[in-house]
């Protein structure tokens, strides 16, 4: 409930928390995985809603890195393979990232918005990179459109919200795709996640400030990056 509720009010759904746990429990990763999707499902959907409902979502933002994400994170879920130096790379980037928007944080006005060939090129990256980490996307997603000033931070948190749910649906369809099956224990944690993501989404969507937001990114960021390192 609390990796729910703090993902949440940033536009994630959670994944890195989730896999940090159960990592720390000794879950099988075959558990892991499809576990950690299904919660991002549940996580998202709620925050995509959430920021949609206070005028936040901005489709013209999305589409483009959705079209090609889909897809390749359905390929990355179908593919199980492992990838320690990959984690330790990207916990790397993400503790670099967590370290400048607590020390710099960005402007939060919008600079220029992306073009249509960066913004299909580097939502297809996005998404294979959510598929085979089962990590939804987002954790991506919203700091590079901090940093390049594509978004402000709560129509990042939007569009970053409903990334993270398609990229988890696919990503979930292609891990049951190759596995067929799926553990009975993820619906156990299903109630905790909604519930705290309900808190998170309707915080982060109506009352956190945007600097606020950015500090609570740069903790996400953190706890991810960590995780990755400390699991490669």
């Amino acid at each position: 409930m609390v990796v729910a509720l703090l993902y949440s009010s940033v536009g994630h759904a959670g994944a890195s928390g989730y896999i940090a746990v159960m990592s720390l429990f000794s879950l099988a990763p075959a558990v892991i995985k499809p576990t950690a999707l299904m919660l991002n499902i549940l996580v998202a959907g709620i925050g995509a809603w959430q920021f949609w409902r206070a005028g936040y979502f901005s489709w013209r933002l999305f589409w483009p890195f959705a079209v090609l994400a889909i897809p390749l994170a359905f390929v990355g879920g179908y593919i199980n393979l492992p990838t320690p130096v990959f984690k330790g790379l990207v916990g790397v980037v993400l503790i670099f990232s967590a370290v400048r928007f607590f020390w710099r944080p960005a402007d939060d006005s919008v600079k220029q918005v992306p073009s249509l060939p960066v913004s299909l090129l580097l939502g297809a990256g996005m998404g294979l990179l959510a598929g085979l980490t089962g990590t939804g996307g987002g954790i991506f997603l919203t700091p590079l459109l901090l940093m390049m000033r594509w978004a402000q931070a709560k129509p990042a948190a939007a569009v970053s919200a409903l990334f993270i749910l398609v990229n988890s649906a696919a990503g979930l369809l292609g891990n049951l795709s190759s596995t067929k099956s799926f553990p009975p224990f993820a619906i156990l944690l299903a109630i905790a996640a909604v519930a705290g993501g309900t808190a998170g989404s309707w915080l982060g969507s109506r009352w956190f400030e945007p600097a606020l937001i950015k500090r609570l990114l740069a903790v996400v960021l953190l706890i991810a990056g960590l995780k990755l390192i400390l699991t490669a």
